[in-house]
């Protein structure tokens, strides 16, 4: 067998992370019908986590294909195609940050109507 990034165990770790985790992460919330504030924060900052942790995969990936002999991890990960594998963590650490901010803005209204109602004078 021929020594590439394909057969390291970090490749299959990268790719269990940033593809069955958040998509678990997101068939959980789709499918739940109610879900406390507290796990949804939790699963928007797991998702930040993932595209970081994505991110540094990518990086030590990267600089692994450039020392190994084969040819197909090089055409992934130092070509241009790698600019491409870095959207997946973007995308996710998007997601992430927009459900972290729905979050926070729905506690920052809910906190707000309180404040209207114990200063009705304010």
């Amino acid at each position: 067998m021929e020594n590439t990034i394909f057969s390291e165990l970090k490749f299959w770790l990268m790719m269990i992370a940033s593809i069955v985790m958040p998509f678990g992460i997101y068939s959980y919330l789709i499918l739940k019908k109610a879900i406390s504030k507290k796990t949804t924060l939790i699963f928007g900052f797991a998702l930040v986590a993932i595209a970081g942790m994505d991110v540094y995969f990518l990086k030590v990936l990267s600089a692994a294909a450039k020392l190994s002999p084969s040819l197909a991890d090089d055409t992934i990960f130092v070509s241009e195609i790698s600019l491409a594998l870095y959207l997946v963590p973007a995308m996710f650490g998007g997601i992430g940050v927009n459900i972290i901010s729905h979050v926070l803005i729905q506690h920052l209204d809910e906190a707000n109507q309180r404040f209207k109602k114990e200063h009705p004078e304010s």
